[in-house]
């Protein structure tokens, strides 16, 4: 396993018929924050009844075609190019739903040549795909079964090595699972008997990851991201390492992790020992709260990190991570007309920037890093959807980035945004969150716009200032576990292990399982 590489991609990016024409656009967008990207061509639309009512369909066979055809050939383009000047692999794909008794399913080809089949079951549709040179991944499978929820008794690894257990959608882990499935309330509400841990006690191997769902923006922070373990960064190679289920899935943070049983790694099979040594190593993008060990679905062992690391006394030069978020602003009901903004700004520190990870949801974003201990950034906000366009993201606020530095515990990092700087000790940032508020921007707007800038209280300005918040920062004690254990026995014909990690902000990762049979 140390001679794979850790690769980042989202393999959920829906792309309709009116945005055919925008697949560079969130090529450039995926290229920047990704290994690998798919296009997940959407051939569905809101047909419209003589009564008014809108239904979900298909479009007729000579658009999807057509469009289908776009895909294949911009593919094709990528697939030339990548490897060079920072271009990026991507898989030609689309999504399947049929008559929804068998769930939805993205379909990718590691070939630019495959052909978009719409059988209503999916038995017709394995059939119909080549064997190795295709796969069906289910998405939100926890949804009602016989409604495009997951139906398990059809399914067929062979086609479906493994299955997005967390998207836009929210988790789909099982039926009462710690993270919602609420955004698209009429599709829900989540339920029992089709979710991903439904799946693997049922006895289906399955690897997990997660991804989007989106149809506005690729690879959107928040919504879900898959790693893989590879060889190296070919479509040849990344497709290897997927039929080997050597994936796992975020929520967001691109959270690494290595999880193994002896020299068996996750998605790989190994027959029963005596006893059975777990290691599992995790680098973090804000501290680790706890890791669980989970056996054929429910959690055998824990390690709580959380407690262990922070009255550790810091002296001298010190390794950190911290994330800075930009967004908020003045409130639509009140200024209709400003739904964006755009900033420019800039880091500084006096030890060594080591990271820095893009936390982005929309498109406008910049980052400019050529020296050790600086970067430059110009970013863009937004108060609406990017798109408006059906199905479009929810109301998108912020964008930020991680700074990984190392810096001696009493030094400073110098932060400038829109011209104004702004200084804070390494000290300051590890021991608490803090918060720059625009707040005489936003008292000017209102005297200009409603003649309103003095009251006894400050809700009006401080509610519509645009705002940086400095999540306390974590030192590397904090954001990087190894922890062994062991277990022994076993409690079914075939076992399954797999681990699930937590951060201290929510964010969460999930490895593909481990099966012992």
């Amino acid at each position: 396993m140390d001679k794979q590489k850790l690769l980042w991609g989202d393999l959920h990016s829906n792309i309709h018929h009116n945005q055919i024409d925008e697949m560079e656009k969130w090529y450039e967008f995926a290229k920047e924050v990704t290994d690998f990207w798919a296009v997940a061509y959407y051939p569905y639309f809101m047909r419209k009844l003589d009564s008014g009512l809108g239904i979900e369909d298909i479009y007729d066979k000579d658009i999807r075609e057509k469009d289908w055809e776009e895909v294949l050939e911009f593919c094709r383009e990528k697939s030339s190019m990548a490897g060079k000047d920072g271009n990026i692999p991507v898989f030609a794909g689309y999504e399947w739903q049929g008559s929804g008794l068998d769930g939805d399913h993205n379909v990718f080809f590691l070939g630019d040549d495959g052909e978009l089949f719409n059988p209503l079951r999916y038995e017709e549709l394995c059939n119909m795909l080549p064997l190795g040179e295709a796969i069906a991944i289910p998405h939100h499978p926890a949804y009602a079964l016989g409604s495009r929820g997951k139906n398990w008794k059809t399914h067929n690894s062979d086609y479906s090595p493994f299955i997005e257990i967390f998207s836009s959608h929210g988790s789909s882990e099982s039926g009462y699972t710690d993270r919602h499935m609420q955004r698209h309330i009429h599709m829900g509400p989540r339920t029992g008997g089709t979710s991903v841990f439904d799946g693997l006690t049922g006895g289906n191997e399955v690897g997990i990851i997660a991804s989007g769902d989106n149809h506005s923006v690729p690879a959107m922070y928040g919504h879900g991201l898959m790693a893989c373990y590879a060889e190296d960064n070919t479509k040849e190679k990344i497709w290897e390492a997927m039929l080997k289920k050597h994936v796992y899935g975020v929520t967001g943070n691109k959270i690494k992790l290595k999880y193994n049983i002896g020299d068996a790694m996750m998605g790989d099979k190994i027959s029963e020992r005596p006893s059975y040594n777990h290691v599992v190593e995790t680098e973090a993008g804000d501290a680790v709260d706890r890791i669980e060990l989970i056996r054929n679905g429910i959690i055998e062992k824990v390690h709580t990190h959380s407690g262990t690391w922070e009255e550790k006394k810091i002296t001298g030069e010190v390794t950190f991570k911290f994330r800075a978020e930009f967004g908020w602003g003045p409130d639509l009901r009140i200024y209709p007309d400003i739904t964006t903004k755009k900033w420019s700004g800039s880091l500084e520190t006096s030890g060594e920037i080591i990271s820095i990870e893009k936390c982005w949801t929309s498109y406008g974003q910049k980052l400019f890093w050529e020296e050790k201990n600086k970067c430059e950034f110009e970013l863009t906000t937004h108060k609406t959807s990017q798109s408006g366009k059906w199905m479009g993201p929810s109301p998108v606020t912020s964008e930020s980035f991680i700074f990984e530095i190392k810096a001696d515990i009493d030094s400073d990092i110098i932060m400038t945004v829109d011209g104004k700087t702004f200084t804070y000790s390494v000290r300051s940032i590890l021991e608490n969150t803090q918060l720059i508020s625009f707040e005489d921007e936003a008292r000017k707007l209102s005297k200009e716009r409603f003649g309103f800038d003095e009251f006894y209280r400050n809700d009006n300005f401080h509610h519509n200032a645009y705002k940086v918040l400095l999540h306390r920062g974590t030192p590397e004690d904090g954001y990087k576990v190894h922890w062994e254990t062991a277990t022994s026995g076993k409690k079914k014909e075939k076992d399954f292990y797999m681990v699930k990690v937590f951060q201290r902000d929510g964010n969460i990762a999930w490895s593909s399982p481990i099966w012992v049979e």
